[in-house]
């Protein structure tokens, strides 16, 4: 990839991942201003999956409530996913991983507190108060992002979007969230996976610029004496 197409596919995930929070941020907004109730998708929403709840489904989301948040999302996860990437000798990518998941998860309890979003009244698990953005959702998105741009394989693309679909199904279905809280939560995580990853590219940039220079000065024939 030349410098200048380099510079136009950077210039993409840019507007992509400041629209994809903005977008998040709006919707929040949008909820507040008309009183910050569930809207009508919602309350459908979360009607038809009340209905269909029983013990394989609620066991199936227990197991993804807990994965997805709590101490083993903000320590286990990012640590972890952190530690296989410093045993494959990539430290930057290690870096990306935890500076991504660290902002997630910041970025949705500062937007929690500032909306204030009541939760739904039928819930199956135990919550922390405020329900847009959806912080597990929010936080799927952020690795399945991350993940597929530092690890560039169709698989791993289309295991983080079942992913972030997964968890967001998984979250309406045990009625911590409403389904807009979800759809907050994914662009806000996309975002973030976008803007971090693009950062931390962007500071490797002129390491892989003098790496590659290094080598073609060793190809290059010795000057004739």
């Amino acid at each position: 990839m030349t410098t200048v197409a380099r510079q136009l596919h950077g210039r993409r995930i840019l507007w992509i991942g400041i629209v994809a929070v903005v977008l998040a941020i709006g919707l929040g907004v949008l909820l507040l201003i008309r009183g910050n109730g569930p809207l009508s998708i919602d309350d459908g929403w979360m009607h038809d999956l009340a209905a269909i709840r029983g013990p394989v489904l609620t066991a199936v989301s227990d197991a993804m409530n807990f994965i997805g948040g709590g101490w083993f999302s903000i320590f286990v996860v990012p640590l972890g996913g952190a530690a296989l990437f410093l045993l494959a000798r990539r430290r930057r990518a290690a870096l990306v991983f935890i500076v991504a998941s660290a902002v997630s998860a910041a970025l949705v309890q500062l937007l929690k507190g500032l909306f204030g979003r009541a939760r739904p009244e039928d819930i199956l698990v135990a919550v922390d108060p405020g329900s847009f953005p959806s912080g597990h959702t929010a936080n799927a998105a952020t690795i399945a992002i991350v993940l597929g741009l530092l690890l560039s394989r169709v698989w791993v693309w289309v295991a983080g979007a079942v992913w972030v679909v997964a968890m967001a199904l998984s979250r309406t279905y045990l009625g911590a969230h409403w389904l807009s809280d979800t759809v907050g939560g994914a662009l806000l995580g996309a975002g973030v996976g976008l803007l971090v990853w693009l950062a931390f590219s962007r500071l490797e940039l002129p390491e892989r610029e003098r790496a590659r220079a290094a080598a073609a000065r060793r190809r290059a024939p010795a000057p004739d004496r």
